[in-house]
């Protein structure tokens, strides 16, 4: 991992020793490890870069203490966007996610104790679950919503005003260095050409987040709190909800949050903006948009039970049908009529743990929305049944019965079986 040009020249001028503690790095290196990750351009793996790990980690704390480490490029990599085009991703090396971590665990605990309560993404503590619970609560209280979401928030961020906020919460001279330096690292696209940056921050780097919520904190928490007074919302990174009394309340926060967004060189998504009625059995006005999607949550009207049976309408979430889609189509891509080589154990161990992380997030509300995904899954296990058993074969409905009696006696192979999904 050698130094980039003019590394020589700038290190004389940083040369000053800072204190970081070994300890720093090594806490680093185990949430690295855990989390493991891809190759950044030097294509060194997890597994390489822990074969000479005591090397790996004493060379850069000493470079990190000395103030001559330079981060390389991120490797910059396309990912498609469910909404149309793509999303660079910025993959660090191994070496410098450690060094990032190393800074995150250093200024986590002192910004985000800062932090607005109602930010609830990438921070300890806080889940999307709990900005769904809070918006749908705050949805039954307000008659209207704006919805909106930033354009390419982590590759428009403007750097001064972000280095600003840092030092407002940050005066240890090291971590200043290397966070301008992350801001400052250009990207390697996948033909190999390094493309210089003079804004954002890679979506991907470990520090990323932290930086793009302590930016949003100024940009819009504490602007709403202060300038908005009473206007309630949920913030999840570049995606947020405000809860409005009227419409006329509805347009004048829009577009005061459109000014803000400008002055502070951001832009609102044009097609993920909107004003939105929240309309239930009580609130009969009409309006274009009745529902909003937040966080795979669409936000609609829904029949809904009293507990004295009687059936009226709720203004409520449930699971999204983009996300609904993105889970049968990964149901799709398993093709268990495939896997006849494998029984019923070894399916439960590949694929139980998926279910039920999207049991755990998408059937928090309105879990019977997600039978079309259990369907799914029943479905490919009726073909897996059927090419695994030669007197299932061509036969669908005893192949059917036969998965029915697996359910009934082995319930916690597949987290629908236990919920009792079989149809």
């Amino acid at each position: 991992m050698g130094d980039q040009p003019g590394d020589r020249e700038e290190s004389l001028v940083t040369c000053k020793s800072y204190d970081i503690p070994k300890t720093l790095v090594w806490e680093a290196w185990l949430r690295v490890k855990a989390n493991q990750g891809a190759a950044g351009i030097d294509a060194e793996t997890i597994e390489r870069f822990e074969e000479k790990l005591a090397a790996n980690l004493y060379k850069l704390w000493n470079r990190m203490c000395s103030g001559s480490y330079f981060p390389p490029p991120v490797k910059g990599v396309p990912i498609p966007k469910k909404s149309g085009g793509v999303r660079m991703l910025g993959i660090p090396t191994v070496a410098d996610r450690v060094a990032q971590t190393a800074v995150k665990l250093w200024l986590e605990p002192r910004l985000d104790p800062i932090f607005h309560s109602d930010s609830y993404g990438y921070r300890p503590g806080k889940s999307a679950l709990e900005a769904i619970a809070v918006t749908r609560r705050r949805c039954w209280d307000h008659d209207w919503v704006v919805e909106f979401d930033i354009r390419g928030l982590f590759d428009n961020l403007d750097h001064d005003l972000l280095l600003t906020a840092l030092r407002k919460h940050c005066q240890e001279p090291w971590i200043l260095l290397y966070v301008q330096r992350w801001l400052k690292a250009p990207m390697q696209n996948v033909e190999g050409q390094i493309q210089a940056r003079d804004k954002g921050t890679p979506q991907g780097g470990v520090v990323s987040p932290i930086l793009a919520n302590l930016f949003l904190h100024y940009a819009f928490d504490l602007w709403v709190a202060r300038h908005l007074p009473g206007v309630r919302f949920a913030r999840y990174a570049d995606d947020a909800v405000l809860h409005c009394k009227s419409r006329r309340q509805a347009e004048y926060v829009l577009e005061r949050i459109r000014e803000r967004f400008q002055a502070c060189k951001l832009e609102l998504h044009p097609g993920k903006t909107r004003i939105v009625y929240c309309k239930d059995i009580n609130r009969t006005g009409e309006n274009p948009d009745i529902q909003f999607t937040f966080l795979g949550y669409t936000f609609r009207p829904r029949k809904a039970v009293d507990k004295y049976g009687r059936v009226y309408v709720n203004f409520s979430p449930a699971v999204s049908r983009d996300a609904l889609k993105a889970m049968r189509q990964t149901i799709r891509g398993w093709r268990l009529q495939l896997k006849n080589d494998k029984n019923l154990d070894d399916l439960s161990a590949m694929l139980g743990p998926i279910l039920r992380g999207w049991q755990q997030y998408y059937g928090h509300f309105h879990g019977s929305e997600l039978k079309s995904v259990w369907r799914r899954v029943n479905q490919g296990l009726i073909g897996w049944l059927m090419r695994k058993h030669k007197t299932l074969a061509r036969h669908k409905t005893r192949a059917a019965e036969t998965l029915r009696r697996m359910a009934q006696h082995q319930p916690s192979a597949f987290i629908h079986w236990s919920l009792g999904f079989m149809s």
